[in-house]
């Protein structure tokens, strides 16, 4: 919602402030130019890209549009979840943990929370986090490392998009130049005409290098950072279960394993103490 606002704050700005000057939005109109900037940019994007990398990258686009931060109910789901396994470890002992991680959509643990359920990443990193330390029996300090190996992957992965649209964003300007230059020399095989229709010809040349930059730090490279915090997130929520998960490794018990996940919350979004206990106190 925010990013459709902001695409539209821009265009509205950027146009509303031209029209003040008593600009001719005709003269922006320029339709060849933007196939030049628009066309040459994501040609150079699918020359440097491999297949996978082009997939993440128009996922991470769309993302920019659907994606839903998780907010102080979306933690409190995840917190309530990894409270009901640890209790079951507790009471149980850790095997009988594997049944939910095999099977997390048929699982009473998981299916009452929808934002664990939806969250396949985190719901993969409990489940195969779970399993591996019901059957390997590993020391805790080995366990963390492993814990560490998965987010760091998920991480790296993550960044791709982010750091493709941003390399995207670097080439529009340049690719406004060639636009500006190609007007340009357009204009140079119309020297004769008069003043009136170069100055017309100039204007739209130039708007090659207004396109370019539009795009590139209006629109391109904003959503390189929109996707950048996306995946800060989706690190926080990975971290929280860690948390929670070593805390009970390491012996403490599922009331303070929780309380140790409910810290790496960002403040922002954090439940209180109290907020978490009555939820575990209704569930």
């Amino acid at each position: 919602m925010f990013a459709v606002i902001g695409i539209l704050v821009v265009i509205g700005c950027v146009v509303g402030g031209y029209l003040m000057g008593h600009g001719n939005l005709s003269v922006l109109w320029q339709p060849a130019e933007f196939v030049i900037i628009v066309g040459a940019a994501l040609g150079s994007f699918l020359i440097s890209s491999p297949m996978p990398v082009i997939k993440l990258t128009f996922k991470g686009f769309a993302s920019v549009l659907t994606a839903k931060s998780p907010g102080k109910s979306e933690y409190l789901q995840l917190l309530r979840a990894l409270y009901d396994l640890l209790n079951l470890a507790k009471h149980e002992g850790i095997i009988a943990l594997e049944s939910h991680a095999n099977k997390p959509k048929e699982s009473s643990i998981f299916t009452p929370y929808p934002f664990v359920m939806n969250n396949h990443q985190v719901l993969d990193f409990i489940c195969d986090n779970v399993k591996t330390y019901a059957m390997a029996g590993m020391e805790p300090h080995e366990f963390e490392t492993l814990m560490d190996i998965d987010i760091d992957t998920h991480h790296h992965e993550e960044l791709i998009p982010a750091n493709s649209i941003n390399k995207l964003s670097d080439a529009l300007p340049g690719m406004g130049i060639v636009a500006c230059v190609l007007g340009v020399v357009l204009t140079m095989g119309k020297i004769n005409e008069p003043p009136e229709v170069l100055g017309h010809h100039i204007g739209a040349a130039l708007v090659g290098t207004f396109l370019g930059i539009l795009l590139a730090y209006g629109f391109v490279g904003p959503f390189s950072t929109n996707v950048e915090h996306q995946v800060r997130e989706q690190h926080t929520l990975l971290n929280v279960a860690k948390t929670a998960i070593m805390s009970f490794a390491l012996g403490w018990a599922p009331v303070l394993a929780l309380e140790a996940a409910r810290r790496a919350v960002p403040s922002s979004v954090r439940p209180t103490f109290e907020e978490l206990e009555s939820a575990v106190r209704k569930k």
